[in-house]
């Protein structure tokens, strides 16, 4: 059920559309080497195809994970060979780019470079970390999306009535929510959502008629929505510990608890679970989430994080989110602050690129034998002999402020505090003035 022209082809109208660049590319026969970048099933081969029916040069296609660095330069030679011969240049069309190495990647430059062959390379991956830079310079990318529910249910309908490629022929009545769970189910994958419905049409074919009756001309197949579930068992998960979607769940994941919002950070949690991340990875999220984004606005929020990493750590799956999901949600709705994390930012800051400062002698260690005679503790003032635990006395040699707490949650009495002990501190020192 590959498409055979542009027309036929559904989705990715961001670029394929009418009078958008690559079908303007194509139209005008001008096509130069281009990275086709999406997930699964969204159009990448089938793209691909239909330019080598559309275009006038030829087309070789191969996989990455097939050939080696000899079947690439006979293919390479093959085209120049073509190139001089009849004047065509060849489309060479590697489905899986990513999995050519550094080196096989470079074998392709001068010839991409040269023009003595376009290169379409497909990619699951994300480019910009997958192929090298030089090669992605010399090409054009286009980022696939996954297919609409509505597209998806568009392949499925045409290949039902299709009698030369696709089921027409078995004369199949297919219930619209059978369709619709497909194309909900299969994640905009075309080839997942056209797999399943051919493996529930030809398991039925030769089955017991349905105990209700058809109506004449509906069909003699009945593809429901219970066949449909059966044909496609499980809902497969984009996921892998060093891909784009790891990265970019866990994001949204963190991003979803920054900005209080306890719905979306449940789902993306359970979207990472769904898909095998690691519990205690998602957990040192949490915990790091109620340092850098809570802080002392709730100083519980690293409590309940902490339990919950705890929490993974002793029971594991599938148990443990349990604990997970109760640390996101109080996270999220927890009143905000990043006070701590810009404080510890400026003052790092300081010390790598500023002047280091001493230790004040009053405050160096003096336990050890010796220390009286360099002066070290001495005219050191214990706080607790003081009235509210507090004296004023310097802590750096010279005044700095890194942390300024906000006007949220438990913070802001930390902030009346500090601003209390600052007038303390400025009235103490006036009257040493006077």
């Amino acid at each position: 059920m590959r498409p055979r022209t542009l027309d036929e082809f559904v989705g990715q109208e961001h670029f394929l559309g009418e009078g958008k660049l690559l079908r303007r590319l194509l139209q005008a026969d001008r096509l130069q080497s281009v990275i086709f970048y999406g997930p699964p099933g969204s159009g990448k081969t089938a793209l691909a195809h239909v330019i080598a029916h559309h275009t006038q040069c030829m087309f070789r296609q191969v996989n990455a994970v097939a050939v080696g660095i000899k079947e690439v330069r006979e293919l390479l030679e093959e085209a120049r060979a073509e190139l001089a011969d009849s004047g065509r240049r060849t489309i060479l069309f590697v489905d899986e780019l990513h999995r050519f190495n550094r080196t096989q990647q470079d074998v392709l430059l001068p010839d991409v470079e040269e023009g003595r062959i376009i290169l379409i390379g497909a990619t699951t991956q994300n480019p910009f970390f997958a192929i090298n830079s030089p090669l992605l310079s010399r090409s054009q990318i286009f980022t696939f999306e996954p297919l609409t529910k509505g597209q998806i249910k568009t392949l499925l309908l045409r290949a039902l009535a299709d009698t030369e490629r696709g089921l027409g022929s078995r004369n199949v009545q297919a219930d619209d929510d059978a369709l619709e769970f497909l194309a909900e189910i299969c994640d905009g994958d075309a080839r997942r959502a056209l797999s399943a419905l051919e493996v529930g049409v030809l398991s039925m074919e030769g089955a017991p008629s349905p105990p209700t009756p058809l109506p004449v001309g509906e069909g003699r197949i009945r593809f429901t929505l219970d066949v449909a579930k059966d044909s496609i068992q499980r809902k497969v998960m984009d996921f892998d510990p060093t891909g784009d979607a790891h990265y970019d769940v866990a994001s949204a994941f963190i991003k979803s608890m920054r900005g209080s919002d306890p719905d979306a950070a449940i789902y993306w949690l359970a979207r990472m679970l769904e898909a095998g991340e690691d519990p205690r990875f998602i957990a040192r999220r949490i915990v790091i989430c109620a340092s850098e984004d809570v802080g002392n606005a709730d100083p519980q929020a690293l409590v309940v994080a902490a339990a919950a990493l705890q929490a993974t750590e002793f029971v594991g799956l599938p148990e443990c989110q349990l604990a997970l999901a109760q640390a996101v949600a109080y996270i999220a709705t927890a009143p905000k602050s990043n006070a701590s994390t810009l404080a510890i930012g400026k003052a790092r800051a300081d010390v790598k690129n500023g002047r280091t400062l001493p230790v004040p002698v009053h405050l160096r260690d003096a336990h050890y034998q010796g220390a009286k005679e360099f002066g070290h503790g001495e005219e050191y003032q214990y706080s607790h002999d003081f009235e509210d635990g507090w004296v004023d006395q310097a802590y750096l040699p010279e005044d700095r402020r890194y942390y300024e707490p906000v006007d949220r949650g438990y913070e802001a009495v930390i902030k009346k505090r500090m601003e209390e002990l600052r007038a303390k501190r400025e009235a103490k020192r006036g009257k040493r003035k006077e």
